[in-house]
């Protein structure tokens, strides 16, 4: 087992590489095969008509689990769909073991869909603290990565947040209203003022990443799961964003958090979007 953070940030530069080929690995075996070929039988819907799951989620969520516990033994996995089946399993993101966070599909309503804006999300943390994320949008040919202390990167390319342009109202994506209780609802009306710009968030981690190309300003998300968050919010990090709760304090993937939660391009937007909320209630 992984019992420092030297060994760990070893692991990462030995090991990284091999990652990357799991994720892209799964996508091209289970994800990939079924984009745009979906029959009617591999989709399913769990708590309501917007979360679906496919089999595509499933198989390359086994399949992501299978490589990524062989690279790293003594770590363990919490993946959405694993979760969904026994929601024990998500205790281990607060656990001491490396935690390999996955979302196999992010963005499953708009894979089902056929619209290319749908990702594979892998972080991996230990102790509550992110350590790498990998961020793959297979029908774009994208991918982000980002270290801990190494910057962020999109396609081998140093990735920088930037900072708003001066004047120009803030462009804000924000939770579905479907996943978000009276009092979040509230809070999200917040950012209905002078200035902002708020519209729907598609796929959490290609906001994310939109954030870290500079190409959106901040997020607004109400919900705390792990797997939508851990790899995008690293990603914003290490692009130089910053990220808070509605109390003011930087968001944390062990939960507890006081929702919604912005990740932005930088700490003053982080500021002002996080008062928005807290003024909306």
């Amino acid at each position: 087992m992984i019992r420092t953070n030297e060994t760990i940030e070893e692991f990462l530069a030995q090991h990284s590489a091999h990652v990357e080929e799991a994720v892209r690995r799964a996508a091209a075996a289970e994800i990939m095969p079924r984009f745009r070929q979906l029959a009617e039988d591999e989709v399913d819907q769990k708590s309501g008509p917007h979360d679906l799951v496919t089999d595509a989620d499933r198989l390359a969520e086994k399949y992501l689990t299978e490589a990524l516990g062989a690279l790293l033994p003594g770590s363990v996995v919490v993946g959405e769909e694993a979760v969904h089946a026994d929601p024990v399993t998500y205790e281990a993101v607060r656990g001491d073991a490396p935690v390999w966070i996955v979302d196999p599909v992010d963005g499953t309503r708009q894979f089902v869909h056929g619209d290319d804006g749908f990702c594979t999300l892998v972080a991996l943390a230990q102790r509550g603290v992110l350590l790498a994320s990998w961020t793959y949008a297979p029908a774009r040919g994208q991918l982000a990565t980002a270290v801990r202390g190494q910057g962020a990167r999109l396609d081998g390319e140093r990735l920088r947040c930037g900072a708003p342009v001066p004047g120009r109202d803030l462009q804000v994506a924000t939770s579905h209203p479907d996943y978000t209780t009276e009092e979040q609802k509230r809070a999200l009306l917040g950012l209905r003022t002078d200035g902002i710009a708020p519209r729907p968030c598609g796929s959490a981690g290609l906001e994310y990443l939109a954030v870290a190309r500079g190409e959106l300003d901040a997020t607004a998300f109400s919900w705390e799961a792990a797997w939508d968050h851990a790899a995008g919010i690293l990603l914003v990090e290490e692009a130089g964003g910053a990220h808070l709760t509605r109390a003011g304090e930087p968001f944390r993937i062990t939960g507890g958090n006081v929702l919604p939660f912005t990740a932005a391009r930088d700490a003053a937007t982080a500021r002002r979007v996080a008062g928005l909320l807290s003024d909306g209630v």
